[in-house]
């Protein structure tokens, strides 16, 4: 079986000096190699075919038979890297916490320990007569959350 500390090594070597990153390898046990990259721009398909080569040019079919599949991230799908986070700050963003609540809003900052999302929520100040809405910054913890994707807007 193909070890997955292999295929990583192999495309950091092809990442380096390059603007995208890695943000999953799988592989299964029928070695079938699923790697993703992402870039802050978006992925291209030149460069996913180029990396694929490059892997090939690395590994030995006749050692082993594998099933090699390189794509991008996906959008739409939750973060899996830090370097998601970072690219995605200033965008919309939507959050499930573990506790079940879903969250829409800005992403306002991440690192290595935690992201702050600002969302909107209504309070009612004393005096008034209607609820108006308020930015509130949430500070989250990244094993606080089960996901946190790119919210696709048609505005």
């Amino acid at each position: 079986m193909i070890e997955k500390k292999t295929v990583c090594q192999i495309v950091d070597e092809w990442l380096e000096g390059k603007d995208y990153f890695l943000v999953e390898v799988t592989i299964s046990p029928d070695d079938k190699i699923v790697v993703e990259i992402d870039h802050k721009e978006g992925v291209w398909i030149e460069d996913c075919v180029e990396l694929s080569r490059y892997i090939e040019s690395k590994l030995n079919r006749e050692e082993e038979d594998y099933e090699l599949e390189v794509g991008s991230a996906g959008i739409g799908q939750p973060f899996k890297v830090l370097q998601q986070y970072i690219n995605h700050v200033g965008k919309e963003v939507e959050v499930l916490t573990r506790d079940g609540r879903k969250l829409g809003g800005v992403l306002k900052e991440a690192d290595n320990r935690h992201f702050v999302v600002t969302v909107q929520k209504k309070v009612k100040e004393e005096g008034a007569k209607r609820p108006k809405m308020v930015d509130e910054d949430l500070t989250l913890k990244y094993d606080e959350i089960k996901y946190t994707k790119y919210l696709i807007s048609f505005k």
